[in-house]
């Protein structure tokens, strides 16, 4: 039995170009499928906040249309609301690398607002990356990764290869415009080497002890190569 961390974000609204603020959170399907994955294998999952609070789902990512239904709509809510990991975090602070065996960051747009600068945050996936972790990231949630910053300034993640939610894809979902930076664009300035694959479509990629996912529909098959990782 592996201890994976759940590296989630604390803040319900994302901070736009022009001041206001845009309801968010965590994306329910990046954070459940593959917590129903790593349960379903043995693992034990903690999730971990700044501050300890609980993880605001993105209520966008509960609607019928996101979610492929309002049944499996209905399935992601029940989870969310009744797996006691997700309603008792620890607080990034607090937590301890050596206590756990992976790392893996959920999406949504609230990573853009809190990870994306956290120090503990950053300081947990820096570690990670140096010790060979396995680390899987989805979506937005490789926001995170701009934080992991070494003391020399470096980005501890340069040089990897990776995917992200891109340009194009926040785009199409009206964002863009809105937005005060995108994410590609920040990781590409970062060092990270952003591969883009179709958007929308399932899209993983894996460089070392490294797993991403472009997308929503990236979390089942990101789930699964970090499974292989962890034996």
């Amino acid at each position: 039995m592996a201890k994976i961390l759940f590296l989630m974000t604390a803040a319900d609204q994302w901070t736009l170009a022009d001041g206001s603020k845009h309801r968010t959170g965590f994306w329910a399907e990046e954070a459940v499928v593959p917590f129903e994955a790593f349960k379903s294998a043995g693992h034990e999952v903690t999730v971990a906040t700044p501050g300890g609070a609980v993880p605001p789902v993105d209520p966008a990512s509960l609607s019928p249309e996101a979610a492929g239904g309002a049944e499996e709509a209905a399935r992601l809510r029940q989870v969310i609301d009744t797996a006691p990991e997700f309603a008792a975090p620890a607080a990034l602070s607090d937590v301890r690398l050596e206590d756990y065996d992976a790392l893996y960051v959920p999406g949504g747009h609230g990573p853009m607002e809190d990870l994306a600068v956290d120090a503990d945050s950053g300081r947990l996936l820096t570690s990670a990356v140096q010790n060979g972790l396995p680390v899987g990231v989805v979506c937005h949630g490789p926001a995170a990764l701009l934080a992991a910053v070494r003391e020399d300034g470096t980005n501890a993640y340069a040089g990897y290869r990776i995917t992200a939610f891109t340009n194009a894809e926040e785009r199409m979902a009206g964002n863009a415009e809105r937005a005060k930076w995108l994410l590609q664009d920040r990781l590409t300035e970062a060092g990270l080497k952003v591969e883009t694959g179709e958007a929308w479509a399932p899209h993983v990629e894996t460089d070392r002890n490294v797993v991403t996912g472009q997308n929503p529909a990236s979390s089942a098959p990101l789930a699964q190569e970090l499974l292989k990782k962890l034996g």
